[in-house]
């Protein structure tokens, strides 16, 4: 039932107006002239926790210790429903003593009986608590997922700009960016769902299948903050992507070596500190010209505010990292 029906049938004077008013799910009140409480529905009386007896013939404003004394539903009442002839999705928000905080659209109107020109007042509560904090989810969910496919794009973009392309054919040049592409996307998975992760457990997730089983790990239990673990997670790949190209994983007695720790303490600021050694591998030797691996490796030590030291030893390459490090706090 609309409020114009409503509204019509409350004139009248009907008989079963109030059996009608009282199968409403929406909290409703009528008031007189005095602005006292002449009809109330139980939808209001289970909204609001009160009793009929304790409300009926009392001012609106008094009931609950003058809980209904707001400021936006008094000038409502007072100053606007006398000169209009409803007012419709009038938002109301309060906190109320024995239901808390809640938002109702109100809709008023007055009612002027035809027998006696007497007037009341109509007011419906529509509580829209729940839809408000159910939408502001939703536009939360949508910005959130916007922010998200931006960032992805520029991920995508940059790794497809910064991509060297020269002496590739179509394929490598495919399967280098869509490896590149991978461990930034599992990277991201992880850092969406997790404050921080152990250092040890990403490093293990970044080398590929082939070269885990020769990774031997030494450190110490080290969070990495969410921040952090899409650029270290994309260090370790390409130096994961070196070792099984050109370096110790592209032989079968090549190993994989690293040791982290962190250094610094109450004077001095904080820093973690990993080296990556390759042992078993063929002759190394320093490359002729710098490639994308090392550009980003070098750039996103620049980023984080680090260094980066890299040492091709003829008997396996070694890259010592070292980072600015605020120990992560578990709440």
């Amino acid at each position: 039932m609309m409020l114009e029906d409503l509204y019509r049938l409350l004139r009248s004077g009907h008989a079963q107006a109030q059996g009608v008013v009282d199968t409403m799910t929406q909290p409703i009140v009528v008031l007189d002239q005095n602005l006292c409480v002449s009809t109330v529905n139980n939808a209001f009386l289970e909204t609001f926790k009160v009793e009929r007896e304790d409300i009926l013939g009392n001012s609106l404003f008094d009931l609950g210790n003058g809980q209904w004394d707001i400021a936006e539903l008094r000038r409502l009442i007072d100053e606007v429903i006398p000169k209009a002839a409803a007012i419709i999705g009038f938002e109301v928000m309060h906190n109320f003593p024995a239901i808390g905080q809640r938002t109702f659209l109100v809709d008023a109107r007055r009612l002027v009986h035809t027998d006696d020109n007497s007037t009341n007042i109509l007011v419906i509560f529509d509580d829209v608590t729940e839809r408000q904090r159910r939408d502001a989810e939703k536009d939360f969910i949508i910005a959130e997922t916007r922010h998200r496919m931006r960032n992805l794009f520029a991920v995508v973009r940059s790794l497809a700009m910064r991509m060297d392309a020269e002496g590739l054919t179509g394929i490598d040049y495919r399967n280098r960016f869509l490896g590149r592409l991978e461990v930034t996307l599992r990277a991201q998975e992880i850092a969406a769902v997790n404050e921080a992760t152990d250092f040890e457990t990403l490093l293990r997730r970044t080398v590929s299948d082939s070269g885990v089983s020769r990774l031997h790990c030494e450190g110490t239990a080290m969070q990495i903050p969410g921040s952090k673990i899409v650029p270290i997670s994309m260090m370790f790949h390409e130096l994961a992507t070196n070792a099984l190209k050109y370096g110790a994983l592209s032989a079968p007695s090549g190993a994989l070596h690293v040791g982290w720790l962190q250094e610094g303490g109450s004077e001095n600021r904080p820093h973690l500190v990993f080296r990556w050694r390759e042992t078993g591998g063929p002759t190394v030797a320093p490359p002729k010209r710098r490639g994308y691996g090392t550009e980003l490796i070098e750039g996103t030590c620049r980023h984080l505010g680090g260094t980066v030291e890299l040492n091709f030893d003829p008997e396996g390459l070694v890259v010592t990292v070292k980072l600015p490090w605020e120990p992560h706090v578990q709440t």
